[in-house]
């Protein structure tokens, strides 16, 4: 099956973790630092990104946020296509700015 911007999916996590406590400030560094050794990138301060090939690997990495899910806070998860994920306008104050590069895909005929 071709890849194509129907298929590739990016995963986004978002998160309010709460951080009153020094060790509620540990379970969210340990969160955060766990999907970052995922392969997601921070988009915003407690907004992550991963790019993912396909549904199944989306899956994978989706079975991983929710196995480390602390105890406490508001997380969440969404999958949007790449065609979705290339129709966003970001800002940085009134400034159009770029949208972050797609990984390259290697494709095998």
């Amino acid at each position: 099956m071709r890849l194509n911007q129907y298929r590739i999916l990016w995963i986004l996590v978002f998160f309010d973790l709460p951080t009153e406590t020094k060790k509620e400030r540990q379970i969210a560094s340990k969160f955060r630092k766990s999907i970052l050794q995922d392969g997601f990138s921070m988009f915003q301060f407690s907004i992550y990104l991963r790019h993912c090939s396909s549904r199944e690997n989306a899956d994978v990495h989706i079975k991983r946020v929710k196995n480390i899910l602390p105890a406490k806070g508001h997380i969440g998860i969404m999958t949007i296509t790449d065609k979705q994920f290339g129709m966003m306008e970001l800002f940085h104050g009134k400034t159009e700015k770029t949208l972050p590069s797609t990984p390259q895909q290697l494709e095998l005929f």
